[in-house]
Order: structure tokens, then C-alpha cells, then sequence
């Protein structure tokens, strides 16, 4: 008999989490203005907001922690993570910062100017809003096949070729700081890019003289599809893919709550050193110093074991297996996703799933209340109200795809949550012709409203 597959790993400490009533969670959502972002984590029976930060790290994470040094300037945990940023991605310079939109934040105040145009695959709503903030363009050149969820391609987060040369014909190379590659492509539904658009789109770029950028937020996921999908890479280990992966960036940026699996913590990457002084300039003003970046010494120390252990084969192929598991469960029970399943979420096609609710009352924020009321799982909108406003007219941004995202956290939850989180959304799936109405806007931030909007029932 084959043996069935098994996590590479063993628990060693629990946390309690308690089962609320459909008739708490009515009153408790109604309290936080429809927006799952307001709820208490309590309230919450399974958490899949987001993977960013809420992973569980390992006894070698737990023991490079005790050993942090918190020196102000020139602390040895700084240099564990240097050797890593050198190890892992091949980066002389670096900077730590304390999460991905910070990393953002520092490096495009150096490059991002009024009026540059930032051509990339379905920036990531910080991505956007750092680059709007600064009265710049964020331009989506993702391959059309990422838009159809039912459309199967083994590297649906790829930058089509031709959008981008158009984009770089039509700008003077002086209006376009960078390209940006999202690895893996998260607001597409989580999919990866393969090495060969990789290459394609550094080729692209240099004949432009434009650099390359890297959000490298889910990179070794990315590294673990072109393993598994792509011709001429089977025989690699990850930590061989991802050095090969990184020739071709110029910069990269990075949320390491993701795939270095820590709870706080990223950095930015540079191959070129003047723009490296001058982004420590921006450092040190809304960070810290350029050995701490916002970091204590043991969350760096933590941060460059889990670069280690989260470029391993095993770890990946636990770690997407279980996604798989979820979204081979929800196919089972007719509920639309995005296929092929990604890395590190499973999205759910709000459209299709809810097909009575106008888009004017954000279909995909109606599906992830309707999912918390059944069973207190948490998920979030990636659709409109992520989306945002057209910074010239003010008005709705409707995006081709309203998904539904159930990110799911490292190490974290077993197949049992996973058997629990299929069964409510097929429980909402099956009443869904009852669901109508959606919500409308009370209040909104004018920049990522998502993050902190009140909604009202319409």
C-alpha cells in the first residue's frame, strides 16, 4: 500500500480557540460595520484574513530568538540576516524594515515620483497604494487568462509581454522607475509566474533601461510552482530556483510575515548601492537605524532561520498540499474558484458563488460576511472595495474579478479546519439564491478604504 501523505512536522504547543453561535456572530459583525477587518480576533473561530504574520515558527525560530541581539548599531543579528539576504537571494545590500508596506514605503520615496507610470502583474493593494499616494499610475499588465477562474494555466500570475512593451513604447523611460513582478501574484488568486516570463520581463525591461522589481512577498511558493510546473526544474532544489529567480531583479521588496514565516518583519533587497544610500536616508527617518530597520535583534534573527527553513522542499509541499486539500474540497462541492489552486490562499469566485447581488453592493464582501455568519471563518474582499476609487473621477474601480480570498496561515490549522471551512461555504453555497443585497458604504478612508470602511446592509 502507498503511504498517504503526511505534514513534515510535529505540534508541540496549542492555543485555544472557541466556537461562537450564529446569533453572537449576527450581533458582532453588526457591531464592526460589516467589515471583518473591525472584528475582535476572539470572535473569530478560524482566522483566514491573511498568512501574513500569522504562521506558527518553528523550535529553531523560538531558539534563534533568545539568542537576539538587540545592540542598536552593528548587532550580530543584523549579520545573520545579511548573510541570508546573501545566501538566499544573492543581495550585497539590504535593509531591514519592519514589514512589506514599509519596505515600499522607503524604496519608492526614492524612486516613485508625480506623474511615473509602474507597470507590473495586479499590484497588491499597498503596492497601489504607495505608488497612488505619490500621485502615480499603477498599470495591471497580468496575462488575460488570470481573469477567467475557470481558465486553467499553470502560471496565470504572468506579465503578458505585449501589454508591458506597450506600456514602455508609450512612456519615456524617465516616467517608468521600474516593472514590478509580484511573486506569487496575490491579487490574481495567488498564482505563480514562471521563470521564463521571469527572464522574458528582465529582458524586456533592459532593453528599455528600466529596472526590475521583485514583491517578494510569497517568493519560495513561486520557486515551489515553477519546481513543480515548469519544464527543466524538477531536478532543482528550491534555494537553486529562487538564486536563479533573483538574477533578474534589480531590487526587491519583501513582507517576510509570509515566506519567512515570522510573525513581524521584511526588508528591501539592492543589487545597485547608490540607490541603496539613498533609500537609508528614508530609513533611518521612518524606520530606524540601517542595522534594525524597525526590527528588535531577535525577530532578525528569527526572520533569517525562516528564510532558511521556508526555502525547503518539504515545508512548501506541506504548506501548499494543504491549500490544495481546501480547494480540491470546495470543487468537490461545485463552489467556484480560481484554478488552478495557488499557494497560499484559495479564492473564491464571488460573482459566480452570489450571482443576485449587484456589483454597486460589493458581491465579494457580502459572500465573506454571509461565510463568517455561517461558521465564524474569517476570509477577505479582494474585489471592489480593495479596489478602490479612480483617483481622478472618485468613483468605483469595479475589477474584473471579485474573489473572496481564505488565506491560509503557516503551520497553523489541520485538514479537520479545513473540512469545516468547505462545508460552510457550501452551506452559504446552497442558499445562495437567497442572498440579494449587499451593502453600501457609510464611511471610507480615501486611500485603501478597505482596511477600515463601515458598511451599512442595503
Amino acid at each position: 500500500m502507498e503511504l498517504p501523505f503526511a505534514e513534515s512536522y510535529k505540534i508541540k504547543m496549542v492555543e485555544t480557540i472557541r466556537r461562537s453561535t450564529r446569533q453572537e456572530r449576527e450581533a458582532w459583525i453588526k457591531e464592526a460595520k460589516f467589515n471583518l477587518f473591525n472584528l475582535k480576533s476572539d470572535h473569530v473561530f478560524i482566522d483566514l484574513l491573511t498568512d501574513s504574520g500569522t504562521g506558527a515558527m518553528s523550535d529553531k525560530q523560538w531558539s534563534a530568538m533568545m539568542l537576539g541581539d538587540e545592540s542598536y548599531a552593528g548587532a550580530r543579528s543584523y549579520h545573520n540576516m545579511k548573510k541570508a539576504m546573501k545566501d538566499i537571494f544573492n543581495f550585497d545590500y539590504f535593509l531591514p524594515t519592519h514589514q512589506g508596506r514599509a519596505a515600499e514605503n522607503v524604496l519608492f520615496s526614492v524612486l516613485v515620483k508625480e506623474g511615473h507610470v509602474v507597470p507590473g502583474n495586479s499590484h497588491f493593494d499597498t503596492t497601489k497604494g504607495h505608488i497612488e499616494f505619490r500621485k502615480a499610475k499603477a498599470i495591471d499588465c497580468t496575462i488575460d487568462e488570470a481573469f477567467d477562474t475557470t481558465a486553467i494555466h499553470p502560471f496565470k500570475g504572468n506579465i503578458d509581454l505585449n501589454k508591458l512593451e506597450k506600456v514602455l513604447n508609450d512612456n519615456p523611460k524617465e516616467k517608468v522607475p521600474f516593472v514590478i513582478i509580484t511573486l506569487t501574484n496575490n491579487t490574481a488568486g495567488g498564482q505563480p509566474v514562471s521563470m521564463e516570463n521571469i527572464k522574458a520581463v528582465a529582458t524586456l525591461s533592459k532593453k528599455h533601461e528600466i529596472p526590475v522589481l521583485f514583491d517578494s512577498a510569497r517568493f519560495a511558493e513561486n520557486a515551489y510552482f515553477i519546481k513543480t510546473r515548469e519544464e527543466g526544474y524538477a531536478g532543482k532544489t528550491i534555494k537553486e530556483i529562487v538564486l536563479e529567480m533573483y538574477e533578474y531583479a534589480d531590487f526587491a521588496t519583501m513582507s517576510s510575515k509570509k515566506d519567512a514565516i515570522v510573525n513581524m518583519g521584511g526588508f528591501i533587497g539592492f543589487k545597485d548601492q547608490e540607490i541603496f544610500r539613498q533609500a537609508c536616508t528614508y530609513n533611518i527617518m521612518f524606520e530606524g537605524f540601517i542595522t534594525y530597520g524597525g526590527m528588535s535583534g531577535r525577530d532578525m534573527n528569527a526572520l533569517a532561520q525562516g528564510l532558511d527553513e521556508g526555502t525547503e522542499f518539504d515545508y512548501l509541499e506541506t504548506r501548499i498540499k494543504q491549500v490544495e486539500y481546501l480547494g480540491n474540497k470546495l470543487i468537490e462541492y461545485g463552489i467556484p474558484i480560481q484554478q488552478p489552486i495557488g499557494g497560499h490562499a484559495v479564492f473564491i469566485d464571488a460573482k459566480k458563488m452570489l450571482p443576485n447581488v449587484p456589483k454597486e453592493q460589493y458581491i465579494a464582501q457580502t459572500l465573506g460576511v454571509e461565510v463568517y455568519i455561517e461558521a465564524g471563518i474569517r476570509g477577505v474582499e479582494i474585489g471592489t472595495l480593495l479596489a478602490d476609487r479612480d483617483p481622478a473621477t472618485r468613483e468605483n474601480r469595479y475589477p474584473e474579478l471579485e474573489l473572496l480570498r481564505l488565506a491560509i496561515p503557516r503551520r497553523t490549522y489541520t485538514n479537520n479546519h479545513m473540512d469545516v471551512i468547505a462545508a460552510a461555504l457550501k452551506n452559504v453555497y446552497d442558499r445562495r439564491d437567497s442572498i440579494t443585497s449587499g451593502y453600501n458604504i457609510l464611511w471610507e478612508a480615501p486611500i485603501m478604504r478597505h482596511f477600515t470602511v463601515e458598511l451599512e446592509k442595503s
